[in-house]
C-alpha cells in the first residue's frame, strides 16, 4: 500500500515581479481511497531551495533525502553554495536514473524547484523523466493541474506582485479542489524572495455531511 500511495495532486509555481509562489493541496491518494488529509507537499528542503512534489510519495520523499544529502556533500567539498541551478540538475540526474531502473513500480516523481543564489530568483519545472524546464511566468503539476491552467493561463500578467501572487496560487489551486477528486483537505502555500523563504499559508479544509 505505502509504495503505490500517490499524491494524487495540484500544485503551482507562480514568477512574481518580487518572488516566487510555490502552493500545493494536501490530499494522498491510494487509487480511490483518501489515505492522508495532511500530506505535506511543500518542502523547505535548504535555506536558499523549496520544491513541491506530485508522483509516488515513496520515491518523492526518498528522492528528497537524497537530494538534500547531496546538496550537503557538495557545499562541503566545495565551501561555496550550491546554485539553484545545480540542485535542478542534481534533483533531475536523481528522476532519470529512478524513471529508467527496472523495478515493478518505477519511481514517478513531478517537482517544481525554487530557489535563490547570487543570480537571483529562479523556479524549474522537473518532470518525472528528468527533464528540467527553466520556467518565467507559471507551472502546474499533478491530476488537478488542467484546472489550475484554466485559471493561471487567464489571470497571470507579468507584473504579478507576490501577494497577488499568493492570492493567484490559492485561487488556482481551489479551482482543483472544486473539480480533481484527488485534490483536497487544504492548501499550502510558501514564497521565496531575495530576503527569505517562508510559510504564509497553511489551510485545512474540513468536510462534513
Amino acid at each position: 500500500m505505502e509504495e503505490r500511495l500517490k499524491t494524487g495532486t495540484t500544485t503551482v509555481g507562480i514568477y512574481c515581479k518580487d518572488g516566487i509562489v510555490l502552493a500545493a493541496d494536501r490530499r494522498a491518494t491510494a487509487g480511490t481511497m483518501i489515505v492522508d488529509k495532511k500530506a505535506e507537499k511543500v518542502h523547505l528542503i535548504w535555506d536558499d531551495y523549496a520544491l513541491t512534489l506530485a508522483g509516488s510519495v515513496s520515491d518523492a520523499q526518498l528522492l528528497i533525502k537524497i537530494l538534500k544529502a547531496e546538496i550537503k556533500l557538495k557545499e562541503v567539498r566545495t565551501g561555496k553554495r550550491v546554485s539553484v541551478k545545480e540542485v535542478a540538475n542534481q534533483l533531475a540526474g536523481l528522476q532519470y536514473s529512478g524513471i529508467r531502473s527496472m523495478s515493478f513500480y518505477p519511481a514517478i516523481a513531478h517537482f517544481l524547484l525554487a530557489g535563490r543564489d547570487s543570480e537571483g530568483l529562479h523556479l524549474y519545472d522537473l518532470f518525472p523523466d528528468g527533464s528540467v524546464t527553466k520556467v518565467r511566468d507559471y507551472v502546474s503539476s499533478g491530476s488537478g493541474s488542467v484546472f489550475a491552467y484554466g485559471v493561471l493561463e487567464t489571470q497571470y500578467t507579468a507584473d504579478l506582485s507576490v501577494s497577488e501572487g499568493v492570492k493567484l496560487a490559492v485561487k488556482a489551486v481551489n479551482a482543483a479542489l472544486q473539480r480533481d477528486s484527488a485534490t483536497g483537505n487544504g492548501i499550502d502555500v510558501l514564497l521565496v524572495t531575495e530576503k527569505e523563504i517562508k510559510r504564509v499559508m497553511e489551510k485545512e479544509l474540513v468536510y462534513s455531511l
